[in-house]
């Protein structure tokens, strides 16, 4: 999977939201100006900001790109939704 990551270094991406930086052969991953959206089922989108964020690769379920367009139409304030549960091993 690794090498598949390629092509995605300097493309925004969905996990916590950011730019991947970089990655190694174990898949930790480094992402910039990222941040996380916390879903709630009572108010909008809050978007916890990170910054610079390192992810170990045993953490990461899948990558992908994300739409920043898309994205930007979207009005967080107005999405409700359950929260995503904890992830567990």
């Amino acid at each position: 999977m690794a090498s598949g990551l390629e092509s995605y270094i300097q493309f925004r991406l969905l996990l916590r939201t950011g730019t991947l930086k970089g990655f190694d052969q174990t898949i930790n991953i480094i992402l910039d100006e990222s941040h996380e959206r916390v879903y709630s089922t009572t108010q909008g989108v809050e978007q916890v900001v990170l910054g610079l964020h390192i992810i170990r690769g045993d953490n990461v379920a899948i990558v992908g790109e994300l739409d920043d367009e898309m994205d930007a139409r979207l009005d967080l304030s107005a999405i409700r939704a359950d929260p995503l549960s904890p992830i567990t091993h």
